[in-house]
């Protein structure tokens, strides 16, 4: 599997109302980067449950903040600031990869 593929199958798992950072996958992965899985999110993300993948600190997309936090409050996830509270809602598969 290469590592779209990969990036893309770890994100379809999150479950609805949870959330994973790029760097929990990159590390679930053995990824060196989260800046691959940002990139694969980038440019191949769109089919999958992007809306679930946010930075460390909990923050969205850039330029997609408003429909990402839409689409995760229609999941459950409640908001008191700009970012997700990644203690509440954040997700980690429980087997490696």
């Amino acid at each position: 599997m290469d590592v779209v593929e990969a990036v893309l199958a770890v994100v379809e798992t999150i479950p609805e109302g949870k959330v994973m950072s790029y760097g929990a996958i990159a590390d679930y992965l053995g990824l060196g980067s989260a800046r691959i899985v940002g990139q694969v999110m980038a440019v191949h993300g769109a089919p999958v449950a992007w809306h679930r993948v946010v930075a460390a600190n909990g923050r969205l997309v850039p330029h997609h903040e408003q429909k990402q936090m839409q689409k995760l409050m229609a999941e459950g996830v409640l908001f008191r600031t700009d970012k997700v509270n990644m203690t509440r809602y954040a997700w980690y598969p429980e087997t490696p990869a």
